[in-house]
């Protein structure tokens, strides 16, 4: 059975579904930080110009975000196994935790 290989349950290989994971956490993990430079590119502009910006709250907390999901992304990234697995699910809940707090609410 060759790398991303169906075996014979009609199931992906174990290695094809840890690539789609990580490919999923690093897309998240990307979208997040542009997200976090699209805010702070609005609350520059927002004090540039005299308009209200998105403010502090929002601000720091796309930051505090990335902060938490790049470096997050990173070790799922280099590692394998639970490791990985659990850095992943770290990265969806950071994605999770601004979109809800700063997006949704």
């Amino acid at each position: 059975m060759g790398l991303g290989a169906v075996n014979g349950s009609g199931r992906p290989a174990p290695r094809r579904v840890v690539r789609w994971w990580r490919g999923l956490t690093g897309s998240l993990a990307a979208g997040l930080a542009a997200a976090t430079l699209v805010v702070l590119g609005a609350a520059v502009f927002g004090l540039a110009s005299g308009v209200e910006g998105p403010g502090a709250s929002s601000m720091w907390g796309h930051v505090a975000g990335t902060a938490v999901a790049l470096p997050t992304q990173w070790v799922a990234d280099r590692h394998r196994g639970p490791i990985a697995a659990a850095a992943g699910a770290v990265v969806v809940l950071a994605v999770t935790a601004v979109l809800w707090l700063f997006w949704w609410a």
